[in-house]
């Protein structure tokens, strides 16, 4: 499988910087926010480069005379604030009224008071001892001190009415203004421990005024009462997430049916979390059953890459075909426990059938119809289960290596290598490289000089890759074989869809392998105009190919079949 705060740094010490910025009046937004918006308590996470740096403790409360945010909290380098209190009230409307502020910022106490009358906000700033007055003619809608984050509970109350394009002005205490422009919104399902959230998505751009720097991507998540999720300023790798939300017990769900059910797992000392997605109308009939096994990596459940959900969207047609299709997380990913640290293949293997186990036992699955349907390393997997599980009566192949896994890394370390301009002596050197690494890897010996590659490449995962040898594990394979493979894969090349077939094909007394082949389309399923791994990216068509889902549920029809 493929490779696998709003404020930018130049800004978040401005609470001392800004002071002397000036800036002219900004337009209001054209729509005011509901005034229903969520009240309640919440501690935000802080990470900065995906390092946890700090909390910070929200409460939002209303009374008769309008909102408050009240905020405490610390955050350590490269930030270093010690949060005392920060406050800001709003009227009913969420017009701004006034902010306190009590802080240490880099080792200096630092306090804000801030007044708005009319289109006049005037700041008490005091700074090591040291006090001064700010006056600026602007009439914010919100007002952003920085580099605090429970201030962006405003902002995410007036992004539930504000429409793309439009505007909102902001005020950074004591100086600074900001317009910060809506962009599209979209609606994400989060899936915590304890609720499911219909989340708003909204981007949002913020153009400090008076300041020299560029204007500022960010991404604002809200829940459907208008309170904070989370804030997302990619360029900075800043990201301040609702401690609910920053679980790892919590997963985003890309794509979902309305008759899904989230099941557990049994596994080998842990549970695995899936989704087992059902027909419309599944009647008291016991149905075929489908599991869907993924590829290597962090894989979680909708098998999600470059914002592709391929088993989501596969588990939709097939499920829409007739069959219950259940997908999980692997073991130490989403929502599933056990860790992968130590884990070969063959452990994954007995994962994949410890759900063929549990599908078996449900009253609404047919156990002598369940087929086994693995992507890229998950169709090794799938072959390793099916194998040793008879339960599995039919197994489909899709983008899956035929060849071993020592030769299907040196040829992707070669495919790599010719898309570069290096010599050929070089490119050379690195292949004896690469092959001297796999050695050691598999025979435990010479790693003397290879020492700087040991830690990365010497781990049970790998060593079990490299070994894996399709020719003599298809020899125990009984089931009915399909292979599915799209004809512009560049990480597992079109060529070892034939061998596969051949390997199929030489099994005695044994049903022959149907092998179907997809034009134009990638190792992501999708369409794609070269199949390179630099082109996923920017793939215009993120669905998967009409051609794979045909292939796929024509075959399962005609083989579970009563």
């Amino acid at each position: 499988m493929p490779l696998r705060h709003c404020i930018r740094p130049a800004i978040i010490v401005l609470v001392a910087l800004a002071l002397l910025a000036a800036a002219a009046p900004l337009p209001a937004a054209a729509q005011q926010p509901a005034s229903a918006a969520g009240t309640g308590e919440a501690t935000f996470k802080v990470f900065a480069r995906g390092a946890a740096i700090g909390t910070e403790q929200t409460a939002v409360t209303r009374d008769a005379t309008g909102w408050t945010i009240t905020s405490s909290g610390r955050l350590n380098a490269p930030l270093n604030i010690v949060n005392r209190r920060l406050q800001i009230r709003y009227d009913t409307n969420w017009k701004p009224l006034e902010l306190t502020l009590d802080a240490i910022i880099r080792g200096q106490a630092q306090t804000i008071h801030t007044t708005i009358s009319g289109d006049t906000v005037t700041s008490q700033v005091g700074i090591a001892g040291q006090s001064r007055v700010l006056t600026a003619m602007t009439s914010p809608e919100i007002l952003l001190p920085t580099p605090f984050f429970s201030p962006y509970e405003a902002l995410s109350a007036r992004l539930r009415t504000a429409a793309p394009g439009s505007t909102i002005a902001a005020f950074q205490p004591a100086q600074t203004e900001l317009t910060i422009r809506v962009g599209d919104s979209t609606i994400e399902r989060i899936q915590t421990p304890k609720e499911t959230i219909e989340a708003t998505h909204t981007h949002v751009t913020i153009t400090p005024e008076g300041v020299v720097s560029a204007p500022i991507e960010a991404d604002i998540w809200a829940d459907p009462n208008g309170r904070l999720l989370r804030v997302s300023v990619p360029t900075q790798g800043l990201e301040v997430v609702r401690e609910d939300v920053a679980s790892v017990a919590t997963r985003h769900v890309p794509i979902s049916r309305p008759n899904d059910e989230l099941v557990k797992i049994p596994g080998n000392g842990f549970v695995l979390a899936g989704t087992l997605s059902k027909p419309v109308k599944a009647g008291a009939t016991r149905l075929p059953a489908v599991v869907l096994v993924g590829g290597s990596g962090p894989t979680d459940r909708d098998e999600l890459a470059f914002g592709i959900p391929i088993f989501g969207q596969l588990a939709d047609v097939i499920a829409d075909a007739g069959f219950m299709v259940l997908r999980y997380d692997k073991r130490g990913v989403g929502i599933s426990g056990g860790r992968d640290e130590a884990a070969t293949l063959a452990d994954y293997a007995d994962d994949a059938r410890a759900v063929v186990k549990f599908l078996s036992e449900r009253k609404d699955v047919d156990p002598r119809r369940i087929a086994m349907t693995g992507h890229s390393e998950g169709g090794i997997v799938a072959m390793l289960a099916a194998a040793k599980d008879r339960r599995i009566a039919a197994l489909a192949l899709v983008a899956t290596p035929g060849v071993t896994g020592a030769e299907l890394n040196l040829a992707q370390v070669q495919h790599a290598l010719d898309r570069t301009d290096r010599s050929a002596a070089d490119k050379q050197a690195t292949i004896d490289l690469q092959k001297r690494i796999q050695q050691a890897v598999l025979t435990g010996t010479g790693w003397e000089p290879l020492a700087e590659y040991r830690r990365q490449a010497d781990t049970p995962w790998f060593q079990s890759f490299l070994a894996f040898d399709p020719a003599r594990i298809i020899r125990d394979i009984g089931q009915p074989l399909l292979v599915v493979q799209g004809d512009l894969d560049t990480q597992v090349a079109p060529a070892n869809a034939g061998r596969l077939e051949t390997f199929a094909n030489q099994r005695k007394n044994r049903p022959a392998a149907q092998v179907v082949r997809v034009p134009r389309v990638n190792h992501l399923l999708v369409p794609a105009t070269t199949g390179e791994a630099d082109e996923y990216p920017n793939l215009k068509d993120k669905r998967v190919s009409a051609e794979v889902s045909k292939a796929l549920m024509g075959w399962l029809r005609s083989t579970l079949a009563k």
